[in-house]
């Protein structure tokens, strides 16, 4: 803060999409994120709910998954084209060759990085995951991260996700490494 000026504001030039595992913090840290930034947090899968007017579960069991998918680039097109803002993405919208093109052209893609234990410990008492909903859900989980991992490792930036990091910590480390992309971000000055 500058004497006499007040507040000084972060310049959010591109939308910030938190993609990464189930678990891993994305809206937690969004949230976090928006605040500190200025800007606002939108979800999309929160905004496929509200355009469907169904849970994502019950679009999955309606519809299936590809549907699901598709709406789901809808959704992430329409928000990259607005004023940028913190997006948190669901677990497999990065998986797509387009969302991840789509992302990083209008947007920067952040990986939030947790290991497949501290994602299990944020998600095994939780209902709301319908790829977990299987006789093993931790086999699931693994299944997962291990397809996962290397396509989330072609986001623009990583940040680590520690059990011992707060959500402010965490999203303290995402605005370390946004910093390193004044086309992304410019500090206050």
């Amino acid at each position: 803060m500058a004497e006499g000026r007040g507040i000084m504001a972060w310049k959010l030039k591109k939308t910030v999409v938190l993609v990464g595992m189930m678990g891993a913090g994305k809206t937690a840290v969004g949230k976090a994120l928006a605040a500190k930034l200025g800007v606002p947090f939108l979800d999309s899968d929160a905004e496929i709910v509200s355009a469907a007017n169904m849970e994502i579960a019950e679009i999955f069991n309606r519809d299936g998954e590809a549907f699901f998918r598709q709406k789901e680039t809808q959704v992430i097109e329409r928000l990259l084209t607005a004023a940028p803002c913190v997006l948190s993405t669901g677990g497999g919208a990065f998986l797509a060759e387009r969302n991840r093109e789509m992302i990083s052209e209008k947007g920067v893609a952040v990986c939030l990085k947790a290991d497949l234990q501290l994602l299990w410990n944020r998600v095994k008492h939780k209902d709301t995951r319908p790829l977990l909903k299987t006789e093993d859900p931790f086999a699931t989980l693994s299944e997962i991260y291990e397809k996962r991992a290397p396509i989330y490792a072609m986001a623009d930036l990583k940040v680590p996700v520690e059990p011992s990091y707060s959500i402010e910590m965490t999203r303290d480390k995402v605005v370390e490494a946004l910093v390193t992309r004044p086309d992304v971000l410019e500090m206050p000055k």
